[in-house]
């Protein structure tokens, strides 16, 4: 029986940094594109021979922007990807596209190469929150990102969408939920914005430059757009993504459902077995070959993976399945961890199936610290 796993390609470059980004992409490298690319293949080629029985169910192109490739090296890339390992003929092969970046050629060359979802970094239809991010398109080019894409026949479309932002008000938020919905993507994901130590926001907010909104008003963003999105038909299926029915991400649920994956490229992770790795985060240390991290998992670590991942998806936990996978159940491995979350209405364990509820997705991180 084939081993199925998932295939993370991720593409380091970028044309400039955004406000936010604390990510391992670097802009102003298009020279050593050829070099990673040659050193990606390799990677594949090795991880094929390593698993000669895998069977790839999906494929994700990641970033950084991978729609910065010229097309020569996107087609050199999906090409060794298909040369390395058997890929399912149904496979969900998604690329990341950033809308200031997206050619006719490019979607052409994607298209012919598999690539059959594409995931554009929309994040707000107010130009003047767009410009404040440094992102390096308007909201004109959001649309007509999707109307190339739909041309080039590939309607399987995530809009991604931004929470939380310096200056960012309710009616911005409905404002942009209402346009990207006009759009008629098949998901829309809307993520809070999180400051990450090292980036140019965080120097900003800590010399007044900038402020967030409140909590408050965070958490009523964020119940808007759950509300807005369901009204509209898409269903809440993680606790950041939105789909119609039938296009949940397969790679990311994949993910939070904790099955194998490989990792290929600078600072790539991975997950096969009981590990996790790695790569090599910046382009230079990649192309010398320098070895990966590689964390060996515990049976408690495994444990909290399974809740930590598993409460991301509005679906929940079955017990019987955590069960299976760990040998006890949730409720051992726990004990009167749960006990807090549930009697204050972040949890509920009902039918042998943990969840958040509704009130708890706003405050996951404060459920995990319970439950560690």
């Amino acid at each position: 029986m084939s081993r199925r796993i998932g295939l993370y390609l991720h593409i380091p470059f970028c044309r400039s940094k955004c406000l936010y980004c604390d990510f391992p992409s670097y802009p102003g490298q298009e020279a050593q594109m050829e070099a990673v690319i040659g050193r990606m293949t390799e990677e594949l080629w090795a991880w094929g021979k390593r698993l000669p029985d895998a069977r790839v169910e999906t494929v994700y192109l990641g970033g950084g922007t991978p729609s910065l490739l010229p097309p020569t090296l996107l087609e050199r890339l999906l090409s060794a990807a298909r040369d390395a390992f058997l890929i399912a003929p149904d496979a969900e092969i998604s690329m990341e596209m950033n809308p200031g970046t997206i050619t006719e050629r490019l979607l052409q060359t994607a298209v012919r190469s598999g690539v059959n979802r594409v995931s554009i970094g929309a994040q707000s239809a107010q130009d003047r929150l767009l410009k404040l991010l440094g992102r390096i398109h308007d909201f004109a080019a959001v649309k007509r990102a999707v109307e190339q894409c739909r041309r080039a026949g590939i309607d399987n479309l995530n809009l991604d969408m931004m929470l939380g932002l310096p200056t960012q008000t309710l009616m911005d938020v409905e404002e942009t939920l209402e346009r990207l919905i006009a759009l008629s993507p098949k998901q829309i994901s809307c993520y809070g914005l999180i400051v990450e130590d090292g980036t140019r926001l965080k120097r900003l907010l800590d010399d007044g430059v900038l402020q967030l909104p409140d909590e408050d008003l965070e958490r009523d963003m964020y119940e808007l757009a759950r509300s807005v999105l369901e009204n509209a038909g898409y269903a809440q299926y993680e606790i950041s993504n939105f789909a119609k029915p039938g296009f949940s991400c397969r790679h990311n649920v994949d993910c939070w459902q904790r099955k194998e994956y490989l990792g290929v490229g600078v600072a790539a992770c991975g997950f096969l077995g009981t590990t996790r790795y790695r790569n090599p985060v910046t382009i230079p240390a990649y192309l010398a070959g320098e070895a990966p991290e590689i964390t060996e998992l515990t049976a408690e670590d495994e444990r909290f993976e399974s809740i930590m991942l598993g409460l991301r998806m509005t679906e929940g936990i079955s017990d019987a399945e955590f069960c299976k996978r760990h040998g006890l159940s949730i409720r051992q491995a726990f004990g009167d961890k749960l006990d807090g979350p549930l009697q204050n209405g972040l949890l509920t364990f009902d039918e042998g199936v943990l969840r958040l509820t509704r009130r708890g997705m706003d405050v996951q991180n404060a459920v995990l610290v319970d439950l560690m």
